[in-house]
């Protein structure tokens, strides 16, 4: 990477907060219930076999998920830890250290099969939903199609539904404020309240606009397998989620490269136009904490680059 090139980072929301990814961290900052911040930093660790995967195309996009999912899952769980600790219970904290190993990869665990979970039944839920309709729509191609509405019109209610309740909303916002600081700091602007508020909450390299192409190129795939009898229908879709994940990861990252190229920027608009449900506008507090958690991950990427220079001067 050149000098001039800006490093890439991610973020996810989490509750009353926002986590950044680095080259070499992972950082969340969390607003508490007496306003004050904390922060919790992870060093960003991959599995050896991990790394060469990660190399490879198509691949790479099904380990990046299971890495987002298990890291994802520790930081939100420390969200809600501190969220809702009263500020004179921490020192109960000190009582569990010794299990914090063992905790964190059982948070890591449940998230990825979580995960997992929701992806087989917003998989297999349309093809349930699309046989019903064979008496109408009985060929293969009228099949994947109507299968394919069912898991849009599945995602979107799911979502709507779900933006509904408070914490969920509040998420969205923190959500929005991830977005918006990213963009901040990709147009070279600083990093004030006023620059991330100015900025659109909008981001082509989301995991929602992931989560929508997986549903757009499912639809391509299955139509190169059968849709009867059932069970071999079932089992093809089963089969096929690491392809689907693979190739939509694939797209992803390239509508993030075009999005800058007159006419193939449009390629995105899908994946931006969910990111109206899955983020909302921030206010100035929540901002105010994306920005904070950011330039902690900043600090922390700079003093590891800084430390890996004077090593290799030495």
């Amino acid at each position: 990477m050149s000098k001039n090139q800006k490093p890439v980072y991610g973020g996810q929301a989490v509750v009353e907060g926002v986590m950044f990814g680095g080259k070499h961290h992972y950082v969340t900052a969390v607003r508490r219930k007496d306003r004050s911040i904390e922060y919790f930093h992870l060093p960003r660790k991959t599995v050896p076999a991990f790394s060469f995967l990660k190399k490879i195309p198509f691949l790479r996009g099904i380990i990046a998920i299971i890495e987002a999912s298990a890291n994802g899952s520790k930081h939100l769980n420390f969200s809600t830890e501190r969220f809702d600790l009263d500020p004179e219970e921490d020192h109960k904290l000190k009582e569990k250290e010794v299990s914090k190993t063992t905790m964190y990869l059982s948070v890591a665990a449940i998230g990825v099969i979580s995960f997992l979970f929701g992806k087989f039944i917003f998989t297999l839920l349309p093809v349930f939903l699309a046989v019903l309709t064979r008496p109408i729509f009985s060929t293969d191609f009228e099949q994947v199609l109507v299968e394919g509405f069912f898991k849009l019109l599945l995602l979107l209610s799911y979502i709507y539904f779900v933006s509904l309740t408070p914490i969920v909303k509040r998420v969205f916002q923190y959500h929005g404020a991830e977005h918006k600081v990213i963009n901040t700091f990709e147009n070279g602007q600083e990093l004030t309240v006023e620059n991330v508020q100015a900025n659109s909450r909008l981001h082509y390299r989301c995991g929602s606009s992931f989560i929508l192409f997986t549903v757009i190129v499912g639809v391509f795939v299955y139509m190169f397998v059968p849709t009867t009898p059932l069970w071999l229908r079932i089992v093809d879709r089963i089969a096929l989620i690491p392809v689907v994940l693979g190739i939509s990861f694939e797209i992803l990252q390239l509508t993030n490269k075009l999005r800058d190229v007159p006419v193939l920027k449009l390629l995105g608009l899908p994946g931006l136009w969910l990111q109206l449900l899955t983020t909302k506008e921030p206010n100035n507090d929540q901002v105010e904490v994306a920005i904070l958690s950011f330039k902690e991950l900043l600090r922390m990427e700079k003093e590891t680059n800084d430390q890996m220079e004077t090593e290799e001067i030495v």
